[in-house]
């Protein structure tokens, strides 16, 4: 070790403090003579604690060090083990840390974030009662729209992406017109929270859940409330309609999930799998089909191709499941949150799960394999709500730490 005269002379003079600091007085004694130790630099107050303090900063820099190989050898199995950038396709598209923007800007939780369906724009909805518009490439702030009194607790766009619907704690649900950014109509009917909305895939009618227990469905060009389906014994916190439009599934505090057909607003099936409250259920899209019939016949190669359709749901049971609705029977549960399951959804390509939860994190299944392939520790507190974008490389997400982050896939 080459130390310059100044260096060790420092050196000298924090181990002849610590010795004497101590209690070491013969030792100190010993080396203040033999290491030719200046009366006066030993009693320099700049050398009080010296010794210590640099021991204690090279232990918090091994630490720091220990955690950046850990992670640069998790980089490294990944790229060994996976396809290069040039060749991975965007069906292996999933999100990487950092995140590519932190968006700030809301003053409680965020609820629900979601993307425009057709421009390059996000949307947040937040307890503090106002939802904004972002541009989720630049990361820039567009517009916040206010109207409800009260917690935004879920957005919606319709399929051209002209409509958006949000419904709160003030009971209401809200129609926003988002070319010109006003809302349109107020939609009256639920006696408690409205905890959820879905438009319908023609965008004509609308579904919505609440703490009341109930269902309804509207009429988006009049805004009536057409149907209103009960059976749920507790608070009902999602609603989603099937990509068909025929069927809606729900999800409730009194830990089951039904499905429901439109047309004669008759429960068609009764899910009782999750032993806690239900927090999300969303339906698979059909380039799902094929890997989750791969999935279960690679446990079961006796088991029938299914035609589903598949649903999933997220618990706070700490659990992800899919179900073939066809049979009623779980065909697929995950375990690997270690807090409530906010939301889960089917990656865009139908390969992977994607999900978030109360323990901070953002996770990638693999569900074919019944593993997590990879885990984002993406906020400080719950992250509460995600979405994966359709065609671009990009989630987000939202926390109650009242932050959205953008994320790049790649």
């Amino acid at each position: 070790m080459v130390l310059s005269a100044k260096h060790r002379d420092e050196l000298n003079c924090a181990v002849a403090d610590y010795l004497k600091s101590s209690g070491y007085i013969e030792a100190f004694n010993h080396f203040v003579q033999e290491a030719s130790v200046p009366s006066d630099k030993i009693t320099d107050k700049k050398f009080n604690g010296l010794l210590e303090k640099k021991w204690t900063s090279v232990l918090r820099l091994q630490k720091k060090v220990m955690d950046l190989e850990s992670k640069v050898s998790e980089t490294v199995r990944e790229y060994e083990g996976g396809p290069t950038k040039k060749e991975r396709s965007a069906d292996s598209w999933i999100p990487r840390p950092p995140e590519r923007y932190c968006l700030t800007g809301h003053r409680m939780p965020v609820t629900r974030v979601i993307f425009h369906p057709v421009y390059n724009i996000m949307v947040s909805a937040s307890e503090d009662g106002s939802i904004k518009v972002w541009d989720y490439e630049s990361g820039d702030f567009e517009r916040t729209l206010k109207g409800h009194t009260d917690a935004v607790n879920d957005i919606a766009f319709e399929s051209s992406g002209k409509t958006l619907a949000s419904c709160s704690s003030d009971l209401t649900i809200r129609l926003w017109d988002f070319v010109g950014f006003e809302c349109m109509k107020t939609l009256h009917g639920h006696d408690h929270t409205v905890s959820s909305v879905s438009f319908g895939p023609s965008g004509d009618f609308l579904v919505s859940a609440s703490r009341d227990k109930s269902i309804k469905v509207w009429e988006v060009s009049t805004g009536y409330c057409t149907k209103t389906l009960q059976g749920h014994r507790e608070w009902v916190r999602q609603a989603v309609v099937s990509p068909d439009g025929k069927l809606i599934a729900s999800g409730s505090n009194d830990h089951s999930i039904r499905v429901w057909e439109i047309a004669t607003k008759e429960c068609t099936l009764e899910l009782r799998e999750h032993d806690h409250v239900v927090e999300c259920v969303a339906w698979a899209q059909d380039n799902c089909t094929s890997h989750i019939n791969e999935c279960v016949q690679q446990e079961n190669p006796r088991a029938v191709k299914s035609e589903g359709p598949f649903l999933i749901s997220g618990s706070r049971d700490k659990t992800i499941k899919v179900f073939d609705v066809s049979t009623g029977f779980c065909i697929i549960s995950l375990i690997g949150h270690d807090n409530w399951v906010r939301q889960a959804i089917f990656h865009p390509s139908g390969k992977f799960i994607v999900s978030c939860a109360d323990d901070k994190t953002l996770r990638v299944w693999d569900y074919k394999n019944r593993r997590c392939t990879k885990t984002i520790n993406a906020h400080e507190h719950f992250v509460t709500c995600l979405d994966f974008h359709r065609n671009a490389p990009f989630v987000i997400t939202g926390s109650v730490d009242q932050q959205c982050k953008v994320w790049e896939c790649r």
